[in-house]
């Protein structure tokens, strides 16, 4: 058999390599570029955890080991990336800079390697999104015609906040996120959007509300509510109406699950604010009486969000594609 070292398209036997001193040197030069992008990766993982330990950990290495490959980051770079002390203390300003670079090489690095097994395979493997809890009801839009597509693809749903979809796309944790796009600043990414988000006031407590069709912030902001946590970005966009309508609330509870909401709703004592959207998805209008509260009548839009990154790799060039056939706000 015919033994030999790959080298671009060219094989050249090891009894040969002695006398081929620049195929040695680009072998030398290929393993350096993995080992640097290792590198990177460790020092990406550090950044996020900020815990020498924890980074480790996630890594799979030892601490010593971890330390020694960052700074042989440092030594290869000529500065140094991390304030150091008896903990972490953070990245320096060089170190900042190199996290940007290091994002783009190793989401790029990882782009080309998901390309070329989707072109030997087609679509495979897990694709992980990250969703705000008021969108959570509509994924299955977006998944099940996907997956009916590629039929080797797997789900993870994550219900995060949008301050968190948006670390995990800087992080490369997710492929994509579902989340405001209009509300808040994005950082660098690719938007699809995909539905206008209205809301209603929600009760179980009818006899109120019967021959009303539907209620002002000002009004909604007298009742005992129940509302999502301050974290959300949903609570945000609730306070910033309120606000603007006059009207201050305190919410008598506060919860991150939309189920937990919709359970107190049902108790009478409570009533909520929340997407016309989620509550025509959970099914309970013979339970609880939805009405759309004006003045105004406020909309945000939520949508698909993706990292900007060209070449796209081929699962969210996928992904962007099933989005705008989902749109109801996009072209056809």
């Amino acid at each position: 058999m015919y033994e030999g070292c790959l080298i671009g398209c060219s094989i050249v036997p090891d009894s040969k390599l002695k006398a081929a001193p620049n195929v040695t040197k680009r072998i030398a030069s290929f393993d350096a570029g993995y080992k640097m992008i290792d590198k990177l990766e460790m020092f990406m993982v550090l950044a996020r955890e900020q815990h020498f330990g924890h980074a480790a950990e996630h890594c799979g290495v030892t601490q010593p080991t971890l330390s020694s490959a960052l700074r042989q980051l440092e030594d290869h770079l000529g500065v140094v990336l991390v304030k150091r002390g008896s903990r972490y203390q953070g990245l320096t300003p060089e170190g900042e800079r190199v996290l940007e670079w290091a994002r783009h090489i190793v989401g790029s690095t990882r782009s080309m390697r998901d390309e070329m097994r989707a072109m030997r395979f087609g679509l495979t493997g897990q694709v992980q999104i990250a969703v705000i809890p008021t969108a959570l009801s509509m994924v299955h839009e977006l998944t099940t015609p996907f997956r009916e597509k590629h039929p080797d693809v797997s789900f993870a749903v994550l219900s995060r906040t949008s301050t968190e979809i948006q670390a995990l796309l800087d992080n490369l944790q997710i492929d994509a996120g579902i989340t405001y796009i209009d509300n808040e600043p994005l950082g660098r990414v690719t938007s699809i959007p995909l539905y206008l988000e209205r809301y209603h006031l929600v009760t179980s407590n009818l006899e109120d509300f019967a021959n009303r069709d539907s209620i002002t912030w000002r009004e909604a902001a007298q009742l005992p509510l129940c509302l999502l946590t301050p974290d959300m970005q949903n609570r945000r966009i609730i306070d910033q109406h309120l606000d603007a309508a006059g009207a201050k609330v305190s919410a008598t509870l506060e919860s991150d699950s939309m189920i937990a909401l919709f359970t107190h709703v049902q108790t009478g004592n409570w009533a909520s604010i929340m997407p016309e959207k989620m509550v025509e998805s959970f099914g309970m209008r013979d339970r609880v009486k939805s009405m759309p509260i004006i003045e105004p009548d406020a909309t945000h839009t939520v949508g698909l969000i993706t990292a900007k990154r060209e070449p796209a790799t081929p699962v969210v060039s996928a992904l962007l594609k099933e989005a705008k056939l989902l749109s109801e706000l996009e072209p056809t």
